[in-house]
Parts: structure tokens; C-alpha cells; sequence
């Protein structure tokens, strides 16, 4: 039997997908099934655009049910209180120094449902995570990307 990957959550994240796994349950499935039932009552499914419509997002929010329920299943909150700050892990901010662009960044390092680069969260799973996932402050790490590798030495780790 395949074990299903952890997903590594922050208690924020984890309640946002509660709320939003209540509302596709709740209101959204009840939204869809009204428009399926509108829909009939134009006649002909065969040729009926707007009751395949609403079929079709009805398989999506179910999809979407599921896909939330196993990601929440397998979720392992990150206890804000546990997080050590001694090496890089989930849960902690980083401030980095990048040796090609001789410029310092701050990142939050986060489980791959909550990554946002815009917001400077990535990824534990992103080439950048990777290598910093266990680095202690002053070390200088390798990052492995697409692009080819450069270094960045860590300056401050903080929860």
C-alpha cells in the first residue's frame, strides 16, 4: 500500500483549508446542484450547454473535496513553539546573502501547499529550500536550480 506524502502545514494555512473544505461542502455544493437543477428545467440535456456546465463544475468541487480531505488527512501541523531556530527548517524565516547578486534576502520557509515567492515564501521541496533545510547561521550552502548552481550563506535564522 503507498503511504501518502506528508504535507507540512503552519496552524494559519491548516485553518484556511479547513474553512474553505467547509465551504465547497456546504454552500458550493448546494450553489452547483441548484444550477443542475435550473438547468433541466430547460429540457434537453443533450444539447443542454448550461446543465453539462454545471456538471462539469460539480466534478470539480467534488475533485476538490477529495484532493482537500487527503491533503488534510496527511497534514502535520508545525507547532510554533517547537520550531528551532538553531538550523533552517519549516517553519522558519531566513535571512539569506546571495553571492552572485551581492544582496541579502528574507524568506520564510514553508511546506509546499503554502509556497508563495511573491510573498518570499518558499518551498522546503524548492531547489533554494532544499539547500537550506538544515544550514546553521554563517554557513554557505550550494543551491542546485535549473539555471545552474550559486551559493548563499546564511545570515539569520528566526521563527
Amino acid at each position: 500500500m503507498k503511504m501518502d506524502k506528508e504535507i507540512v502545514l503552519t496552524y494559519n494555512r491548516l485553518k484556511e483549508l479547513e474553512a474553505e473544505l467547509e465551504y465547497l461542502k456546504t454552500e458550493k455544493r448546494k450553489e452547483v446542484s441548484e444550477k443542475i437543477k435550473v438547468a433541466r428545467g430547460f429540457g434537453d440535456l443533450s444539447e443542454n450547454a448550461e446543465y453539462d456546465e454545471a456538471k462539469k463544475e460539480q466534478g470539480e468541487v467534488e475533485v476538490k473535496i477529495v484532493s482537500l480531505e487527503k491533503m488534510l488527512k496527511n497534514a502535520k501541523v508545525i507547532d510554533e513553539d517547537e520550531i528551532d531556530t538553531s538550523k533552517v527548517a519549516v517553519g522558519t524565516k531566513v535571512k539569506i546573502y546571495d553571492m552572485d547578486f551581492e544582496e541579502e534576502v528574507s524568506y520564510e520557509i514553508v511546506g509546499s501547499t503554502e509556497a508563495s515567492p511573491d510573498q518570499n515564501k518558499i518551498s522546503d521541496e524548492s531547489p533554494l529550500g532544499r539547500a537550506l533545510i538544515g544550514a546553521k547561521p554563517e554557513e554557505v550552502v550550494t543551491v542546485e536550480s535549473p539555471n545552474g548552481e550559486y551559493q548563499v550563506k546564511i545570515l539569520e535564522i528566526s521563527k
